[in-house]
């Protein structure tokens, strides 16, 4: 998923950002998101999940 996303912000960055997940699975495209988040200036993300998908065995 890197590259997928931009932050592409109208105005001031935000200095905190809370991102809801439904399924936390591998946590790949939750971590491109924190990663373009910060790139782009946002000092803290929070992430939570409602749910985490079983480990696959």
């Amino acid at each position: 998923v890197r590259g997928a996303f931009v932050a592409d912000f109208d105005g001031a960055v935000p200095e905190y950002i809370a991102m809801l997940d439904d399924v936390f699975t591998t946590g790949a495209t939750l971590a491109e998101c924190v990663r373009v988040l910060k790139r782009a200036g946002v000092a803290r993300v929070d992430v939570w999940a409602l749910a985490r998908a079983p480990a696959a065995r």
